[in-house]
């Protein structure tokens, strides 16, 4: 009987398989989008917040297209090569929702829809809460601190959404102090990724997923 190794063993004058070398290592993507996301947030809920007045907002349009926007739909795209489906659909997203509000803010003209135009973009904010709900759902198997973001997040998008429809300044308010919250949230979760990445230990907690 033929020894069962031996038939496992390639031939002597076998040529050896060719090594095919696998994509390089990505660094993490999530401090990228999440620092992104935090500071263009960061910005613009100073605004909402009442902390500066309304006639400063464009100061966050550069910040929405370049930051928010596009560095964050590219930190998107590296968690896609991942294979981080959760992450991907996140950062994709909201560089996107960050572009879009650029465009919107810039470049849409809704002067004919006079006193309804507050309540088209109420409406496009209230698609966004229902976005980040059910993100804040598949959240809880991430980690703590990012499912945190996003149940902030998910209700400062409601409130946002019932000021904008309502003309009721008071939730625009609201909205924009939950939007620092929110900010602040995403960026200790960016930090502690930079930190813990570069020390090569566990610096910052971000909690475990539930």
């Amino acid at each position: 009987m033929k020894n069962i190794d031996t038939d496992l063993q390639p031939e002597a004058n076998a040529a050896p398989a060719a090594v095919v070398s696998g994509p390089a290592s990505f660094a993490d993507p999530a401090a990228l989008g999440l620092g992104a996301f935090a500071l263009t947030t960061f910005v613009l809920s100073t605004v909402n917040a009442g902390l500066l007045p309304a006639t400063v907002e464009p100061i966050v349009f550069s910040l929405a297209l370049f930051y928010g926007g596009i560095a964050q739909f590219a930190a998107g795209m590296w968690e896609f090569a991942k294979g981080n489906t959760f992450g991907a659909t996140a950062f994709t997203s909201f560089g996107a929702f960050w572009m879009s509000f650029w465009y919107l803010a810039t470049a849409t003209d809704l002067s004919a829809a006079g006193a309804d135009a507050g309540k088209g973009v109420g409406v496009w904010l209230f698609a966004w809460a229902i976005f980040s709900l059910y993100m804040t759902i598949a959240a809880r198997k991430t980690s703590m601190a990012v499912f945190l973001i996003f149940v902030v997040l998910t209700v400062t998008f409601f409130c946002l959404s019932i000021g904008a429809y309502s003309g009721v300044v008071a939730f625009t308010r609201v909205g924009g102090w939950l939007g620092l919250i929110t900010a602040l949230l995403a960026w200790y979760a960016s930090f502690a990724v930079v930190a813990n990445s570069t020390f090569k230990r566990n610096m910052l907690p971000v909690g475990p997923a539930a």
